[in-house]
């Protein structure tokens, strides 16, 4: 079972949208696939529908002492979610352990053969629950918008995750920058991706993810792209994007049997 951890401390950065479509691209390639949503304020469980759940039968069922409460998994067309509750907001007050960054990944252990692919939703911003997903993480993506701020919380999140990777999670395989809401008729946005290639080098996902009306009426619709017109420009820019990230996927399996 891999886990993808999407975050980035800026918001505004289709950090959400790309946890939806990534997740349904993966799906859609035959990979069982399950959400978390671990931002208090839940945008990706009420971009998917989903009404506000009791705390209990939400993500904060993971950071519980009492491992017996499972959360109530959600079956989506496309894949499983267990969405968030405001509770979170509240409840991370009471995480102040050092051992509290370990919740998730001793929870995660239980899912595994129930799943290919666990991704990993976090808010905007560096908590409690955002270190989790980095601890527990096989692969990390970083969506950009290549503007001057989001490049800034962008390389901001890479320091994060590197210092993680260093201290708290060496098995962390891969981190990735991937390039959102890329309009061709920027030139700044082209010139931001040269300056992040330039230097991160491969860190920096070759498929972009372009400006797209359908990814936008997608999420006001509650639904991800795919179930919209999976011809979009957008699906096109997920499916590719997912394929990339799948091939650190391949390594850490590689790695893992050696």
């Amino acid at each position: 079972m891999i886990i993808l951890t999407i975050c980035n401390h800026k918001g505004g950065t289709g950090k959400t949208t790309s946890s939806i479509n990534l997740s349904a691209a993966l799906a859609l390639s035959g990979q069982r696939v399950l959400v978390i949503d671990l931002d208090p304020q839940g945008f990706l469980t009420r971009m998917m529908g989903q009404p506000e759940p009791s705390p209990e039968h939400s993500s904060l069922a993971l950071f519980q002492e009492d491992m017996s409460i499972q959360p109530p998994i959600i079956q989506l067309p496309t894949f499983d979610l267990i969405p968030s509750s405001p509770a979170l907001s509240t409840a991370m007050r009471k995480l102040n352990k050092p051992t509290d960054i370990l919740w998730a990944r001793e929870y995660l252990q239980s899912l595994d053969g129930k799943y290919d692919i666990v991704v990993l939703d976090t808010a905007a911003a560096v908590t409690v629950y955002s270190l989790n997903a980095l601890v527990a993480a096989d692969v990390v993506v970083i969506p950009i918008l290549p503007e001057y701020q989001p490049v800034v919380g962008g390389e901001q999140t890479y320091q994060t995750v590197k210092m993680v990777r260093k201290k708290l999670n060496p098995g962390l395989r891969g981190v990735k920058m991937l390039l959102t809401m890329v309009d061709g008729r920027k030139k700044n946005h082209f010139a931001y991706r040269h300056y992040l290639r330039e230097k991160y080098g491969s860190d920096v996902m070759d498929g972009i993810i372009r400006t797209c009306t359908t990814l936008s009426v997608s999420n006001q619709e509650g639904r991800s792209v795919y179930d919209g017109n999976p011809h979009a420009r957008g699906a096109i820019d997920y499916a590719n994007a997912a394929e990339e990230i799948s091939k650190l996927f391949d390594q850490r399996d590689a790695g893992s049997t050696s």
